[in-house]
């Protein structure tokens, strides 16, 4: 795990949480508004019912002379509610001030109804066939509706916000072992004697991720161990026996006839090439690839490095900072690819950043094919068509902090490797 990662996962899991929080959020707002609305309802209508009940009983001796003038009472209720005694005929001989003259309903009709712009209560009120009608506007069930529905919504949402912030509050608290736990895997060296365990977990849930981080450790500190001791052997068993070889046949090249000379001189070629190989594979590997940077001297260094039949000129006026043992691996292998490609010449520079610039005069590649080459040193993907140079020397400047390039010339083919004075990378 990358501490780079940790703030994209906390911020992906802030996403979530926000929009899981939004989503139910709006849905229980939804549902206690529709709660809410329904229960306004049966409300009014319960009081409806209860006022028309209470009036029905206070109004059932109430008689009325016959011809009279119906009566009109004032009403302090601001017109939302409203009220008719209906006698037999149809006849309105009580109501209310904002009640209209004629009956809501031509039939007597009790119970819950609607009429026109009113909810309507009907109750009879003796045995004379009187109903008594009492109303409520609609428009004002629907204004005490949206108030309680958007108070209970409001209500349901600063509940929802709560939750988010607790959940995020929670979220944060657990990851901490995560983000202790990252610090620490960052400065671990499971090569360190005295780092080769990361310690008690700080939760029982990480008790395994510590085990199978430190039996992974441990597997890789045995196999470094191993290949370091190859390494150390390899060292001895290979140089010095391709160093007789090499001995043997310039002995052989001088004391042999003419018409066999043109083939020793070609299996003495391929016997440094293969010790340039040996070698720079042995350099990398070596001490499990650890970068060991001091000034190098690049004439100097090249002029120890020479592949017959390649003029090198080399164009430095400062050191460089490097590991001479590798950048030596990369270089030789480099020169000998230019070499066998059909260069005759190869300039050597110093470029910014710092780094090295090789060019020869060979027939270089077409652009296709460095788009191919280039793809897959971004990749690293060294089993495709880089080679063994080209790798090398990628792995080379990728331990110096940087990578190689290949940038386009108008002639032949040119490498660049960066040397970024930035830690290295293990190999």
């Amino acid at each position: 795990m990358s501490t780079r990662k940790l703030p994209s996962i906390r911020t992906r899991l802030a996403g979530a949480l926000l929009l899981w929080t939004v989503a139910w959020g709006v849905c229980v707002a939804v549902a206690v508004s529709l709660a809410a609305q329904h229960e306004v309802d049966e409300l009014l209508d319960d009081s409806l019912q209860s006022t028309a009940t209470v009036m029905a009983h206070a109004l059932g001796a109430t008689t009325r002379p016959a011809g009279a003038e119906p009566e009109r009472l004032a009403a302090a209720d601001g017109g939302q509610f409203a009220w008719q005694l209906v006698g037999s005929d149809g006849s309105v001989p009580l109501r209310s001030a904002n009640a209209p003259q004629a009956p809501w309903h031509p039939h007597m009709t009790p119970g819950l109804s609607q009429a026109g712009p009113w909810r309507v209560f009907g109750a009879a009120t003796g045995r004379d066939g009187r109903m008594l009608y009492v109303a409520h506007a609609l428009a004002e069930r629907v204004e005490t509706r949206r108030e309680v529905s958007t108070a209970a919504a409001l209500a349901a949402l600063s509940i929802g916000l709560l939750g988010f912030w607790w959940l995020g509050a929670r979220v944060g608290l657990e990851l901490q072992p995560l983000e202790r736990l990252t610090e620490t895997l960052t400065q671990h060296d499971p090569l360190d004697s005295g780092q080769a365990a990361l310690g008690p977990a700080e939760r029982a849930e990480l008790v395994p991720v510590h085990q199978a981080i430190d039996g992974l450790g441990q597997r890789l500190a045995r196999r470094i161990a191993h290949e370091r001791a190859f390494s150390a052997h390899a060292a001895h068993a290979l140089r010095t026996p391709l160093a007789g070889m090499d001995a043997q046949l310039a002995v052989a090249l001088r004391e042999c006839p003419p018409a066999l000379q043109p083939r020793l001189r070609q299996v003495r070629e391929a016997s440094g090439r293969l010790q340039r190989v040996v070698t720079a594979l042995l350099d990398l590997f070596r001490v499990g690839g650890e970068v060991q940077r001091a000034s190098v001297d690049l004439r100097a260094l090249i002029a120890h490095l020479p592949v017959e039949g390649l003029e090198v000129s080399v164009q430095a006026d400062v050191p460089l900072s490097a590991d001479a043992d590798l950048l030596a691996a990369a270089l030789a292998n480099l020169l000998d690819n230019a070499k066998r490609h059909g260069a005759r010449k190869v300039q050597v520079s110093v470029t910014p950043g710092p780094g090295l610039r090789l060019q020869d005069d060979g027939p270089g590649l077409p652009h296709e094919r460095l788009q191919v080459l280039r793809q897959a040193l971004a990749r690293q993907d060294y089993d495709g068509p880089t080679g063994l140079g080209l790798m090398l020397a990628d792995l080379v400047a990728r331990a110096h902090g940087g990578a190689l390039t290949l940038p386009e010339v108008a002639r032949g083919f040119a490498v660049e490797l960066a040397l970024a004075p930035t830690p290295p990378e293990p190999l």
